[in-house]
């Protein structure tokens, strides 16, 4: 009996592989490098991303779990931004990898100087459809974010090395650097579904 090709499978492929991986090592570049390597090639196809993580929301960014490891040591996330949808200045305190599916945006990075005032780390940076960035407390880990479209909708796909709805993290004042605390949690209580292969790809 020929087997059925389940429309999620190139998300449950790159979970098998990301869980590989972290059984591995944890050490944070093979995570970056290597890790990178399968969300770029995610990305390349979006036909697998479920219609409710497609979702925006009129007046913000939407983020969506698509899985967790058991462990929390790595999570996947769907990032939906309607147009010029925007995060405030935050961090993340977990590497992080960002893969752009649809459409593309804009982060400015920034540092905190020897007062704690906040200063760019450089240039804005554009990412367009099919690339990858990382963040981490190594590799600069405060940025602000946003769609680079006025009219479209944008889709990142991040991984982060934890359950990032659950991590303690900072937003920052652009003016002072004072940081407040928040748990971003997510936007939807709904899980992608991985492990059902009996399901037919056109229902």
């Amino acid at each position: 009996m020929q087997a059925i090709s389940h429309p999620i499978s190139p998300l449950r492929d790159f979970v098998i592989s990301m869980t590989h991986l972290v059984n591995k090592t944890q050490d944070e570049p093979t995570l970056v490098s290597q890790g990178g390597a399968l969300l770029k090639e995610l990305i390349t196809n979006d036909s697998w991303l479920p219609d409710f993580c497609t979702i925006n929301h009129p007046e913000y960014y939407q983020q969506f779990l698509l899985h967790t490891d058991p462990l929390e040591r790595f999570s996947v996330v769907s990032f939906v931004w309607g147009p010029d949808h925007k995060t405030p200045i935050h961090d993340h305190c977990v590497w992080g990898l960002i893969g752009m599916m649809r459409g593309s945006e804009i982060s400015q990075r920034y540092q905190q100087d020897s007062t704690g005032k906040l200063v760019p780390d450089g240039p804005e940076a554009i990412l367009k459809a099919g690339e990858v960035e990382a963040v981490s407390p190594d590799l600069g880990d405060i940025h602000v974010v946003r769609n680079a479209s006025s009219t479209e909708n944008a889709i990142s796909i991040h991984v982060y090395g934890a359950n990032i709805g659950a991590v303690n993290r900072h937003t920052y004042h652009k003016d002072t650097g004072e940081k407040k605390g928040f748990v971003s949690g997510y936007s939807s209580a709904q899980i992608p579904n991985l492990w059902d292969r009996s399901a037919n790809p056109k229902t």
